[in-house]
Parts: structure tokens; C-alpha cells; sequence
């Protein structure tokens, strides 16, 4: 198990304006108070090879302040980012991963790309919903102990994002990664059952929550 305390901290960097000043007034708040202001997004995690820890709030309220902050705690060489992934625009989705066929078709079968016509596409033809699952597959293939995924499955129907949810949390337990995901969608939960639930608010502390007894 591995520990990690995550934090960063944000001060208010605007310019006082007079409108600026007319929406403190409104507020009761003065400038000085503004000024002073600082926004800070904290939590401590407990972390076991193979958990799915899943970061969940209401858009605004940090949760991919504290994905990069984590991002940041794990060696560049043990970890994958989805949202870094590039399109490759010379080869079909089947030939973009370094696998034999079997297994590039189980990796892409399990970021939800099944179809045929889908497989022998090239990556930049592909819809926007089908990208993000193209580098899931991708992430899955680079066998890094770590795949960070923003916005997870928030483009997808739901149907399909259940779908994929539930996969991955076979995939995760089966190979022993950890995936490090964030969303505002918690219509997922049941089916990826996150080891880890991180719960961040507009306001107040981020709520930690353990899938078994707390660690």
C-alpha cells in the first residue's frame, strides 16, 4: 500500500476593478478579503496496486486539480494519460496497438471498440466518443501501473460508459493497475466499483471513502 497527500493551493490573481469592487459591495465582501483569498484542494490517499480510485463533484469544484496534483506524485515512466495520448493518422486502430492480434482485439474490445469497420478505421476518422475509447485502448496497452483518465466516460451514452466501467474494473483487478479517473457522472459507480471514492464539494473538506474498511 502506498500513501499519498495531495494538496494545491490557489490565490485570487485578479485585478480590482470597478466592477470588481461593485460585486464585493454586493456581497459584503471587502477587498482586502479578496485579495487574501485562497482556494486550497487537499486530500490524503491509501492506495493498493489494482484500485480504481474515482474523483466525483460537481463541475468547479477541483477534481481535476487533484488528478494533475497526483499525476504529479508517480515517475512519468510508470504512468499514462489519456488526455496524451496522440491520434495516429498512418495506421488503423488494429495496427496502432504493439500487440499480436488476440490481444489488440481483447484491449480494444474492452475500451468498447468492437465493430469491424470501427477496428480497420484510421484513429483521427473516428467520432469524438470513439478517440476517447481509442486511447483507453491505448492507455490499457502501454502497461503502465498507473493510467490517469480525465472526464472519464463523460462523452459516451451511459449505457456504453456502464459498459466500459465494469470492464475496466475487471481489467484493473485482473493486471493489477490503478486508475486514477474523474468525473461529475456518478450513474457509473455500481458498475466500476472505485476502491477509492474521492468526493470533492464546492465547499468544505474532500470526503475520502474506502470501498472496504478504512485503511
Amino acid at each position: 500500500m502506498a500513501t499519498y497527500d495531495i494538496s494545491r493551493s490557489f490565490k485570487w490573481q485578479g485585478t480590482i476593478t470597478d466592477k470588481v469592487a461593485s460585486v464585493c459591495r454586493m456581497f459584503g465582501l471587502t477587498v482586502d478579503r479578496l485579495a487574501e483569498r485562497r482556494f486550497t484542494h487537499d486530500c490524503h490517499l491509501e492506495i493498493n496496486d489494482g484500485d480504481i480510485v474515482y474523483l466525483t463533484g460537481p463541475s468547479g469544484a477541483g477534481k481535476s486539480v487533484l488528478l494533475g496534483e497526483f499525476e504529479k506524485c508517480i515517475p512519468a515512466s510508470n504512468r499514462v494519460n489519456l488526455a496524451q495520448i496522440e491520434l495516429p493518422s498512418d495506421k488503423t486502430l488494429i495496427d496502432c496497438i504493439d500487440a499480436d492480434l488476440l490481444t489488440s482485439l481483447r484491449l480494444l474490445s474492452t475500451a468498447g471498440l468492437s465493430d469491424c469497420f470501427c477496428i480497420l478505421n484510421q484513429p483521427r476518422n473516428l467520432s469524438a466518443g470513439e478517440k476517447y475509447r481509442f486511447r483507453l485502448a491505448m492507455a490499457l496497452a502501454a502497461e503502465k501501473q498507473f493510467v490517469f483518465g480525465d472526464e472519464f466516460c463523460s462523452e459516451l451514452d451511459r449505457i456504453t460508459a456502464a459498459v466500459i466501467s465494469h470492464r475496466l474494473h475487471t481489467f484493473a483487478k485482473r493486471t493489477g493497475t490503478t486508475f486514477v479517473l474523474a468525473s461529475s457522472h456518478q450513474d457509473i459507480l455500481l458498475d466500476l466499483e472505485p476502491d477509492v471514492l474521492v468526493v470533492k464539494e464546492l465547499s468544505g473538506p474532500t470526503q475520502v471513502i474506502y470501498k472496504h474498511k478504512k485503511r
